[in-house]
């Protein structure tokens, strides 16, 4: 049996917080759901179908999202991945991601993802209101050591709880969000001049050996090449 890619399209339509797409190898829109249109501000899949994320988002977004998309192509399978996406409202807003190949007859003809909206009461449930807090506490304080008893306060939870409740919502533990969180910020960071060390310092690693370790884990690339990714992506 054979599912037609419009078929999935209109079945995310359904699904106000998750958004859907496919991609060509080139990285051109061929489906996508509304919750990408809202997010965009369009009103028509016609504004962004054979059209790249260059063409549609800010720089710093684009060149992760064709980065990821690259690396997508050449095999890899992206899971739970917690980026920044853009919302209806034009304001960034966390989401986590599932990238994966689209294979026909044996051969990749381009990617197939969806973006699970993360952060916002009406997508997390009245119930996750506290985990909303805490992400959010998270989010503004990510450079620091964030202490889990400040967590603990938050929430009102036992430690047992949070830890079962993060990785419920948002499939790792708090530990690991604000690694995910750090590195984000510092894929980032590294568009603009900074050195990689006072990036690595901005985003909360004293140790630079440290820095690199986590986002080569993260991100597939050390901070150096990624930059040069970067760049390379950029045409120079």
């Amino acid at each position: 049996m054979r599912v037609e890619p419009a078929d999935i399209e209109a079945l995310f339509d359904a699904i106000p917080d998750v958004l859907f797409f496919m991609k060509d190898r080139e990285g051109r829109y061929t489906h996508i759901n509304q919750t990408m249109l809202r997010r965009l501000g369009l009103k028509s899949r016609k504004d962004v179908i054979g059209r790249t994320a260059a063409e549609i988002y800010p720089t710093g977004l684009s060149a992760d999202y064709a980065d990821q998309d690259a690396r997508v192509i050449a095999g890899a399978v992206i899971e739970n991945l917690m980026e920044l996406h853009l919302f209806a409202n034009r304001e960034p807003g966390w989401c986590l991601t599932c990238k994966r190949p689209l294979v026909v007859e044996g051969e990749i003809k381009g990617l197939i993802g969806i973006s699970r909206d993360l952060g916002q009461k009406h997508s997390l449930g009245a119930q996750y209101e506290h985990l909303r807090l805490a992400l959010a506490h998270l989010n503004a304080h990510y450079a620091e050591n964030v202490r889990m008893q400040t967590l603990l306060d938050i929430t009102g939870f036992s430690l047992s709880k949070l830890e079962r409740s993060f990785r419920k919502v948002f499939q790792m533990t708090p530990q690991q969000v604000l690694t995910r969180l750090r590195i984000q910020m510092a894929m980032h960071l590294l568009h603009g001049n900074d050195s990689i060390a006072s990036i690595g310092q901005a985003c909360g690693f004293s140790d630079q050996s440290a820095f690199t370790r986590k986002f080569k884990a993260e991100a597939g690339l050390s901070p150096r090449a990624y930059r040069a990714r970067i760049s390379e992506l950029a045409g120079g």
